[in-house]
């Protein structure tokens, strides 16, 4: 959910086209980004002392789960809000394309067989294409056979790619995200909770 934790001035967005290809330039987050975190980490958080209790019982986070995200990052991308959170980690740190490349690839493959071609075209113009606004790194290698491959598509298309992009998050990104005050502050949170 791109722009989910970000609050918009009303002011600003007046007379501009915004994309979510336009936040790759935008290289500064707003001030508030680390209120609005922390807002969303505590709502992922169970209201134990108030006794309220969430329509939505998937939405709330046990601390035994998040730690099932420090095992490996495929446990981390299995869960809906472990992508959620994972992302905004990602953006934080400038390198949002990777986890929605991943994304997009999985989405992909699901994909019915008349609708490939469309499909296929968008996530290589978006992340694949060396003028890509939202480029991935990848080696000119996989870039040109990725290239070739799109042309007859089919759902494994992508999958070198993807393969390339998971292995640098796995041993890139991931291991900065288990030490990282997001992931920290969630998990530290859901065990204190847990102990009221």
């Amino acid at each position: 959910m791109p722009g989910m934790f970000f609050s918009a001035n009303p002011k600003e967005l007046k007379g501009t086209a915004h994309s979510l290809l336009d936040d790759k330039m935008q290289k500064r987050r707003p001030k508030t980004f680390g209120m609005d975190m922390k807002a969303y980490l505590r709502s992922m958080i169970p209201h134990l002392e108030s006794g309220m209790k969430s329509s939505k019982t998937k939405d709330i986070l046990s601390a035994a789960e998040v730690m099932q995200w420090s095992l490996s990052l495929e446990k981390l991308l299995a869960n809906q809000t472990g992508q959620k959170v994972f992302g905004s980690f990602l953006k934080s740190e400038f390198s949002e394309e990777n986890i929605e490349f991943w994304l997009a690839c999985e989405d992909y493959k699901k994909t019915e067989s008349d609708l490939l071609p469309c499909k296929a075209e968008e996530i290589y113009k978006v992340f694949v294409h060396s003028d890509a606004a939202k480029q991935i790194n990848i080696d000119f290698r996989t870039r040109e056979s990725t290239a070739k491959k799109i042309k007859a598509p089919t759902p494994t298309c992508f999958d070198e790619a993807q393969k390339v992009i998971y292995t640098l998050m796995e041993k890139d990104s991931y291991p900065r995200f288990l030490k990282s005050d997001i992931y920290l502050n969630l998990l530290n949170g859901l065990q204190a909770n847990s102990l009221k």
